[in-house]
């Protein structure tokens, strides 16, 4: 089922869930709840029966909304990317206005995957046989190249260029700080290097964008 990540959630530290919500809310109740479960304690926490206690909800309420811990896994991945997705959309849109650099936009990428556990999450579904919960995610960040592209899905070089940033973001959210320090590298090396990235990619659209008139 698609999630709506602009939806409205049921605040979670509220004293008493209702217990009578409809399908989506519960739903969304349920993702907020790994969501934090995922950040408190690390992926392994995201469990049914965890999640289902959190909330005040039974085990077999969560198997109704998400067949299984993959399940959950799955759709926790999907909902966190669609977030991230959505404010990286907006940031780009506000670098391409003058509003952002370059180097802001990378190091919204990089809090992004960093703050919302998605580096966490993807190794461990990775780790634990579940890729094909993954799917979603890519799907996510592909829709939002091909939103963002001039030439939508024939625009090679963004796709490129998201490919090289994602694993970057990715990498340095799970390997970053061990990494650069035994390399001798500053810890913001990583963001540095998808800054001037950003910063070479940007400066050719906007000389794409003259020659084009606009």
């Amino acid at each position: 089922m698609p999630i709506n990540p602009s939806a409205k959630v049921v605040a979670l530290n509220s004293a008493v869930i209702p217990r009578r919500l409809t399908p989506e809310a519960s739903r969304l109740a349920a993702l907020e709840a790994a969501r934090a479960l995922l950040l408190e304690t690390g992926p392994q926490a995201v469990t049914l029966k965890a999640v289902a206690g959190r909330i005040g909800r039974t085990h077999a309420n969560l198997l109704h909304h998400f067949g299984s811990a993959s399940g959950l896994q799955r759709d926790l991945a999907e909902y966190l990317t669609k977030g991230v997705c959505v404010t990286i959309g907006k940031a780009i849109h506000q670098m391409r206005d003058g509003d952002m650099t370059p180097r802001q936009l990378a190091d919204l990428i990089f809090d992004s995957f960093d703050r919302e556990g998605a580096g966490a999450l993807a190794s461990w579904m990775l780790l634990s046989g579940n890729e094909d919960a993954l799917n979603p995610v890519v799907e996510a960040i592909h829709n939002l190249v091909d939103e963002i592209a001039i030439d939508g899905h024939a625009d090679a070089s963004l796709h490129e260029l998201t490919l090289e940033l994602v694993l970057i973001a990715l990498g340095d959210a799970l390997l970053g700080a061990p990494l650069s320090a035994s390399l001798g590298l500053a810890r913001e090396t990583g963001r540095e290097i998808a800054g001037r990235k950003l910063a070479a990619s940007f400066a050719e659209w906007q000389a794409r964008m003259a020659e084009d008139g606009n």
